[in-house]
């Protein structure tokens, strides 16, 4: 220790700020805790997974799930997927930086394991007139394209009469706050509710939406998921985010009776997990997975979960102000507030645009003004690649999807998904700020157009 002491004086200030410096850089990349409770919230709940390398995650804080289901429960959780979970520390375990660390691996025989983890507390709800938060800081297994076929990392909540029946889904409903396959650059929110097939959340889909990571991509850093469920306006909402940024919301009124089903029990847990294969990412992928291109051994890591709970106030409002975005601006289609169906892609213009568009996909623009002077005309900038005999209609909609269309174009092959052209349409004239759905209409099931910007005229 002496030594040491002597060593160190030896050092020049300038190299011990310097290492001093580096020592809080890595501690915030790698060692970051829960962050400070937001002002007007209180925290309820966390896990910042500090602990050896290779430990377990607290038995006080989670349950793990084994196998491929829950005793007297659905087959392969439910989802199809194929991995066997377990409690082995080479599937889930502290990394030893502040991280938990859930890894898929495959044996020999081409048997998949991965973990599955949900906390002992199951009765995370909003207060009466107060908003429920639940955050995570979660890195996304670091594999795309056919390596990472099959991978379905998630960070969700359950309803809690869910324990100990287990075929009371979706009407006790579910919370997907991350939501990934397939290594895309995409994260999902997803709300599953009321009855299996069908109903209000359009099962088995449920009510989703999905846009890139901000910034770096989903896989190569770390993002913070958020959900809140806000019982402090009304109609009540549940609100997504990535890095703050909101995505995705539902309204109570979208749910209709349904909505007690899932708000009136005694509460949510919280899952994480690493599954491979299933429904979800077969059907992105078009085929089953995973497959033989798969590669095993990549790992979601999980910086922290907390929740926090607010008696109304604690949240910054989702409805921009009256007289939001102007109609007659160039309005980009992925800055959609909602979407069903469509997806975001690099555009050859600049960008993003809206792809793997079909019949009865959607995208929701909130509060655009029309101003005094009515709008006349729309335009969009679009390209397809679509099949010889494949077209479809591009429609604007005011205020509610069920609402008829005021104007709409056709359109079919443009030469290609990135050939683009700026097609206008009449419409009634509009006036006001109103909601703006895109919605998409085919008489085939195939995707028939992209959509990268659009905008209105007098």
């Amino acid at each position: 220790m002496a030594r040491s002491s002597v060593v160190f004086r030896r050092l020049s200030l300038a190299t011990v700020m310097a290492l001093a410096l580096t020592a809080a850089l890595l501690a915030g990349i790698s060692q970051a805790s829960v962050p400070p409770t937001p002002t007007g919230w209180t925290l309820q709940w966390s896990d910042d997974f500090n602990g050896p390398a290779g430990s377990l995650p607290s038995s006080n804080n989670w349950i793990f799930d084994l196998g491929h289901g829950y005793p007297g429960g659905p087959n392969n959780w439910g989802t199809g997927e194929i991995q066997r979970y377990t409690n082995d520390p080479a599937n889930v375990s502290l990394d030893g930086n502040g991280n938990l660390r859930i890894t898929p691996l495959r044996d020999s025989a081409g048997n998949w394991t991965s973990a599955r983890i949900e906390t002992r507390r199951a009765d995370f709800r909003a207060p009466e007139g107060g908003i429920l938060r639940i955050e995570g800081r979660i890195r996304m297994p670091d594999v795309t394209g056919e390596a990472a076929l099959g991978y379905w990392p998630a960070f969700w909540a359950l309803g809690s009469p869910y324990r100990g029946d287990y075929w009371n889904w979706p009407g006790i409903g579910e919370f997907d706050i991350m939501e990934n396959v397939n290594g895309l650059n995409t994260v999902w929110g997803v709300l599953h509710c009321g009855v299996n097939p069908g109903g209000p959340c359009n099962e088995t889909n449920g009510i989703g939406a999905s846009r890139p990571c901000p910034g770096s991509s989903c896989q190569s850093a770390f993002h913070t998921y958020r959900f809140e469920w806000d019982r402090s306006v009304s109609p009540n909402q549940l609100r997504w985010y990535v890095d703050d940024q909101l995505y995705h919301t539902v309204y109570e009124t979208q749910i209709g009776e349904y909505w007690d089903d899932m708000t009136s029990h005694a509460g949510y847990f919280i899952l994480l997990n690493v599954a491979i294969g299933g429904g979800f990412p077969d059907g992105v992928a078009g085929f089953t997975t995973p497959t033989a291109a798969t590669v095993p051994g990549r790992s979601m890591l999980v910086d922290y979960v907390a929740v926090w709970t607010s008696n109304g106030g604690g949240s910054t409002p989702t409805t921009p102000p009256p007289g939001g975005q102007s109609a007659y601006s160039i309005i980009q289609a992925e800055d959609f507030a909602q979407q069903h169906g469509v997806d975001t892609e690099a555009c050859s213009e600049g960008g993003l645009n809206l792809g793997w568009i079909a019949n009865g996909d959607w995208a929701l623009y909130r509060r655009i003004d029309f101003g005094s002077t009515p709008a006349r005309q729309f335009q969009a900038r679009v390209a397809s690649g679509a099949p010889e005999g494949i077209s479809g209609l591009v429609e604007v909609r005011l205020d509610s999807l069920t609402n008829p269309p005021v104007g709409s174009f056709a359109i079919a092959n443009t030469g290609g998904w990135q050939s683009w052209r700026t097609v206008p349409a009449n419409i009634s004239e509009i006036t006001g700020v109103h909601d703006v759905y895109l919605t998409f209409t085919s008489g085939q099931p195939a995707d028939f157009v992209n959509v990268n910007w659009f905008t209105f005229t007098h």
